[in-house]
């Protein structure tokens, strides 16, 4: 735990070298100005509880409350656009210093000096800041996805918020030196605070419209390697073990040989396969029962999942070549989507996929828990003696697993390619159109949760962003069209797109422009017609375009018959 805390703090004081602090600096810069002197240390100790406690609680507080991310995080800009304002117009900055003067009375000590205004700031800034997180935190945000938030958890998260605070606290109180130590900018403090109070309320504004969110992909477009190289401190073996271990037991029986016990701290014992719904395939396994002598590889999937389908082909290739050598895959199936857990279409899926080995539906994350898992897809290789001895983490190092699975088994190693060697080009991320998990819609689309209500939306969509027109039903997980010709927008950057759909009420047609114009066929996909129609009879992906070597930025406009439901667009390449 101490190693993760330790790694977790040096990677948030390294996040300030990172894109992600661009968009919210000058929020930061604004501590230097001022006449309260503890106002820096009032921000970032804002800061570090908003954004460790958010960090930890949000999706619990949204679930529970029905409090939508979208709606704390426009209370944030407001405050931090007043704020900004307030450096503006001196009568509204007396007015907030009159306020958070009889606030801090009604507290049995009266921090004042600037202080209370800071926090406020700092509480604000926590919320909207979106780090470049690298493993140690993305494993945090999973644990607390799935409910599993732990004291371990909370240390972890609040070192990274110590971390990265602490090059704020740096950066604000060496604007405060140079403001005093530069003749000029001391001569023109009023002109500093006002050009401060702009750059704060365009800040805002900025976020509102996403373009803190375009302006970091703009410095990433043009500057690939920016920040590439930030996370590499939590790339090291030991921080990767920990991870594994995160939420595991480190007790051991007292006793027995050394060498037994630094092997079982090396590799750790795979818990069994216990607490699935159902097996496919195959009647249920254990480790000390049918896969006992064997090697076994768990991979957990689901199947919609467009980067675990890009692993399939080598998987399914695997178990074939060395199924006969005592060689077992175990494909477990944690699905992302409620209608996921539907056994025949995971029967279906499978089939579609030429999966012949086990499958356990793990409907209720058991599996996933019992082996920390945070990861679609994720593959765990165990040895004969029930020890996993090597993890991977989504797509890619095919040629690696394979020579692990082939060591364990005896096998001489393969000769190794470069098929890692090309750096995978940026797209657009995964986006989900639930209300659940939805960030990307346009600010004109204002959501309505679990009732039918008219969408338009007139202006460009922003990077990334979506947009509905027409009558549609917005459920946590998915959306539904109500009426026929209705549609669904998006502005992406990748050379494929799918959308995971399904026949809600019937089946139905969508139809695909893009850039405004019916999509030319030799953009079509195997999912379309002869007329370049997608007919949605099952809960599955479906494939809207294949750019091939047009990869680019493109807007589509998927027209859908009403009936048929959305979950979310995957991208890959």
């Amino acid at each position: 735990m101490l190693i993760l805390i330790l790694f977790a703090f040096l990677a948030g004081i390294v996040t300030v070298l990172s894109p992600c602090i661009l968009p919210v600096l000058p929020i930061v810069l604004s501590g230097s100005i001022g006449e309260g002197k503890r106002r820096p240390l009032g921000i970032v100790t804002g800061f570090v509880l908003s954004f460790t406690f958010f960090t930890l609680f949000l999706a619990s507080l949204v679930g529970r409350l029905g409090i939508s991310a979208d709606s704390l995080r426009s209370f944030s800009v407001i405050v931090i656009v007043i704020f900004g304002a307030s450096l503006l117009f001196p009568k509204l900055q007396i007015l907030l210093e009159k306020l958070f003067s009889k606030l801090a009375n009604l507290t049995p000590t009266n921090t004042g000096d600037g202080y209370g205004a800071g926090l406020v700031v700092g509480l604000s800034l926590g919320l909207l800041w979106t780090p470049c997180v690298g493993p140690i935190l993305a494993s945090v945000i999973s644990l607390a996805l799935t409910g599993s938030v732990t004291g371990t958890a909370f240390l972890i998260t609040l070192a990274y918020s110590l971390g990265t605070a602490l090059p704020m606290l740096g950066i604000t109180y060496g604007g405060r030196q140079l403001l005093q130590r530069v003749p000029w900018l001391s001569q023109n403090l009023v002109k500093v605070q006002q050009g401060f109070g702009v750059l704060m309320v365009l800040t805002g504004l900025a976020i509102t419209m996403n373009f803190d969110r375009q302006f970091q992909v703009w410095v990433l477009e043009r500057f690939p390697g920016y920040g590439a190289g930030l996370t590499q401190l939590e790339e090291v073996d030991l921080v990767k073990h920990q991870l594994q271990r995160l939420n595991g037991s480190d007790d051991f029986e007292l006793g027995r040989p050394l060498n037994e016990m630094q092997d079982e701290m090396m590799y750790p014992q795979a818990p069994e396969l216990e607490g699935g719904t159902n097996w496919i395939n195959s009647l249920p396994l254990r480790f000390d029962g049918l896969l006992e002598g064997k090697v076994v590889l768990i991979d957990f999937w689901t199947y919609s999942c467009i980067n675990c389908i890009r692993t399939f082909p080598y998987v399914t290739e695997w178990y074939e070549k060395y199924k006969d050598q005592g060689f077992v895959i175990v494909g477990v199936h944690s699905p992302e989507f409620e209608f996921e857990k539907n056994t025949d279409n995971v029967i279906t899926a499978m089939e579609d996929y030429n999966i012949t080995y086990p499958v356990v539906q793990d409907n209720d994350f058991k599996i996933w828990r019992a082996y920390n898992n945070r990861y679609w897809p994720a593959h765990y290789l165990v040895d004969k003696e029930g020890r996993i001895r090597y993890t991977h983490f989504g797509e890619g190092k095919y040629t690696e697993t394979e020579n692990k699975i082939r060591e364990l088994l005896g096998e001489e190693r393969l000769s190794d390619t470069d098929d890692e060697a090309t750096a995978r080009r940026r797209q657009t991320p995964e986006t989900y159109l639930g209300y659940g998990r939805a960030e990307a819609y346009t600010l004109e689309n204002p959501i309505r949760r679990d009732v039918t209500a008219d969408y338009s939306f007139s202006s460009s969509l922003p990077v990334d962003a979506v947009g509905l027109k027409g009558s549609w039903r917005v459920n946590k997980e998915h959306i539904l069209a109500q009426g026929d010709q209705v549609s669904l927008s998006l502005n992406f950057l990748a050379e494929k797109v799918h959308l995971v759909m399904a026949p809600e009420q019937n089946a139905g047609y969508v139809r695909v422009l893009m850039n405004g114009e019916p999509l030319a066929e030799q953009y079509w996909t195997d999912d379309m017609d002869d007329q370049g129609r997608i007919y949605v009879t099952e809960p599955t992906k479906y494939d809207l375009v294949d750019l091939g070597n047009d990869y680019g930025r493109h807007t589509l406009e998927i027209i859908f018959d009403q009936g048929v439901s959305a979950y979310a667009f995957t991208f890959g390449s």
